[in-house]
């Protein structure tokens, strides 16, 4: 019972982590502009995400414009967008696949030992999941930090991290610890299951010598 709960906790977990992980993916405000000089003309904030890049003016009117050409963008974008876009596709897959392995269900019951291999397969995938997100985020902010620090940028023209990249941190370490939840459960469950084998294994046999001894020799 008590390892249904961890499974369901390490679920709830990863799956709240897969839907941060989308709202990363489709968020603009990767980073945003820096307000760090004085030659400020308008305030307009600036925001660019993976897929488009957005005008805010003090008015509250945003304007957004999506990013025309693919093959003009940066390396480190079109890195950061393959890496989300597996993501959220590799945790879909791990949410279906962890629904069929976690002992709470009904499908595939009367195999535990498959049952519990299939937990771990989904474990797995939310880990690698959360991997890539952390990968992705932690490049982008990467850039941003160098470009905002090199001397050759303008003032103006700097940026600083975005909300987006925040959500994805917390998305990737609510992922990747689902998915240790799920795999440390089911491990522990085999665990135990072969020391219990190992352990009434030697008195089965000293039973079956018992009897056979007491069939050979009557008293």
């Amino acid at each position: 019972m008590a390892n249904s709960g961890f499974q369901l906790l390490g679920y709830f977990l990863a799956l709240g982590g897969w839907i941060g992980i989308i709202s990363t993916t489709v968020l603009p405000q990767w980073k945003q502009s820096s307000y760090a000089g004085d030659a400020i003309i308008m305030a307009v904030g600036l925001y660019e995400g993976l897929w488009m890049s957005c005008a805010s003016q003090s008015t509250g009117q945003v304007q957004c414009k999506i990013f025309d050409s693919l093959l003009s963008l940066d390396v480190h974008i079109q890195t950061c967008r393959a890496l989300m876009v597996i993501s959220v596709l590799m945790g879909f897959i791990a949410i279906i696949v962890s629904v069929v392995g976690m002992k709470c269900t009904k499908v595939g019951d009367n195999n535990p030992s498959t049952k519990s291999k299939i937990a771990i397969s989904g474990g797995s995938l939310f880990l690698l999941s959360g991997l890539c997100t952390l990968v992705a985020v932690s490049w982008y902010a990467t850039q941003v930090s160098y470009h905002f620090f090199d001397p050759n940028t303008p003032i103006n023209a700097r940026y600083e991290f975005g909300p987006a990249l925040f959500v994805g941190w917390a998305a990737a370490i609510l992922m990747m610890l689902g998915g240790s939840f799920l795999c440390c459960s089911c491990v522990n469950e085999d665990s135990r299951g072969q020391q219990f084998y190992r352990q009434s294994q030697p008195s089965t046999a000293r039973e079956y010598v018992d009897e056979l001894s007491e069939t050979s020799f009557p008293d």
